[in-house]
C-alpha cells in the first residue's frame, strides 16, 4: 500500500482511519528515525514484541497493535518525549496484564516465579530490555481484580497509588488515557458508555498527577495534555450526561 507523504502530521486517529495499522507503523517508523541505531533496534524489538503476543486481539474495530502505536507516538510526537526506555514501555503496558504466561513461557517447575506469571513475565521484560521498562510497565499493569470490591473503584485507586511514586509512568498511563478518553468516540456498541463510566472519574486524578512539578514533560506539554483531558471530560458528559429538558 503506497502510503501518503503528509502521513507524519495527520492527526493518528485519521491515519486509523484511513490507512489502518500499516499507516500507524509507518508513523511510527517516521518518529523514529530521530533515534540512533541501538535506539530504533531496541523499538523495533519492543513492537514486534508487542505485535506477537496481542496479534490477535481486537480493540472495537481494529487490531489490539493500533493503540499501543498510537500510545507510543503520542509520547514521542505530542510529549516529546526522547526517553527510549519510556517509549518501549508504551509499547509493551499491556503486555504483562493481557498476557503474562505467553511472555514468561513457562519458567521451569521449582522456579519461584512459575506460581506467579505476571512476576515471570515482568522478568522477562527486565532481561530482554532492562529493570527500568520492567518497573514502568509493573507501574501501569493492574493487579487481579478482587471480586468483593467494585471493579471501577479498585482500578482508579491502582491507578493514583502507582504513579504517585513512578513519575514516567504518568506518561506512559496519561497517553494511554488519551487514547482511550479522547478517543472513545471511536468505539462502538456497548463499549462508548462503558469506557466512559471507567475514566471519566480519572480525569482530575490525571489532572493532578500531569502539573505535578516532577512529572517530567515541558510546560507546554503539560498544557496540551490539559486540553486533551478538558476534550475527553466533554465527550463524557455529552456521552452519560441527561439532556438538559427545554421549556
Amino acid at each position: 500500500m503506497e502510503l501518503p507523504p503528509y502521513l507524519a502530521t495527520m492527526p493518528m486517529h485519521a491515519i486509523t482511519e484511513m490507512h489502518g495499522e500499516a499507516g500507524l507503523r509507518e508513523r511510527f517508523r517516521l518518529e523514529s528515525e530521530t533515534f540512533d541505531a541501538d535506539d530504533r533496534r531496541r523499538l523495533d524489538e519492543a513492537l514486534d514484541l508487542a505485535a506477537r503476543l496481542h496479534r490477535d486481539d481486537r480493540r472495537s474495530r481494529e487490531p489490539y497493535l493500533n493503540h499501543l502505536l498510537r500510545v507510543a507516538i503520542r509520547m514521542m510526537h505530542h510529549y516529546q518525549v526522547r526517553d527510549i526506555d519510556v517509549i518501549v514501555a508504551g509499547l509493551l503496558h499491556d503486555a504483562v496484564e493481557d498476557h503474562p504466561a505467553e511472555l514468561a513461557a513457562d519458567p521451569p517447575a521449582g522456579d519461584p516465579l512459575a506460581a506467579d506469571p505476571t512476576a515471570a513475565a515482568l522478568a522477562v521484560l527486565a532481561d530482554r530490555f532492562g529493570p527500568r521498562v520492567a518497573r514502568l510497565v509493573a507501574a501501569v499493569t493492574n493487579p487481579p481484580w478482587d471480586p468483593d470490591r467494585d471493579r471501577h473503584q479498585q482500578y482508579h485507586e491502582h491507578v493514583a497509588a502507582s504513579l504517585e511514586r513512578e513519575p514516567w509512568a504518568r506518561v506512559i498511563k496519561v497517553s494511554d488515557f488519551t487514547d482511550n478518553g479522547v478517543g472513545v468516540i471511536h468505539s462502538v456498541g456497548p463499549k462508548v458508555e462503558s469506557s466512559a463510566r471507567k475514566y471519566r472519574p480519572l480525569v482530575p486524578v490525571y489532572r493532578d498527577l500531569v502539573t505535578r512539578a516532577d512529572t517530567p514533560l515541558s510546560a507546554p506539554v503539560k498544557q496540551h495534555i490539559l486540553e486533551q483531558l478538558d476534550l475527553a471530560e466533554e465527550r463524557f458528559s455529552a456521552i452519560l450526561d441527561e439532556p438538559a429538558h427545554q421549556p
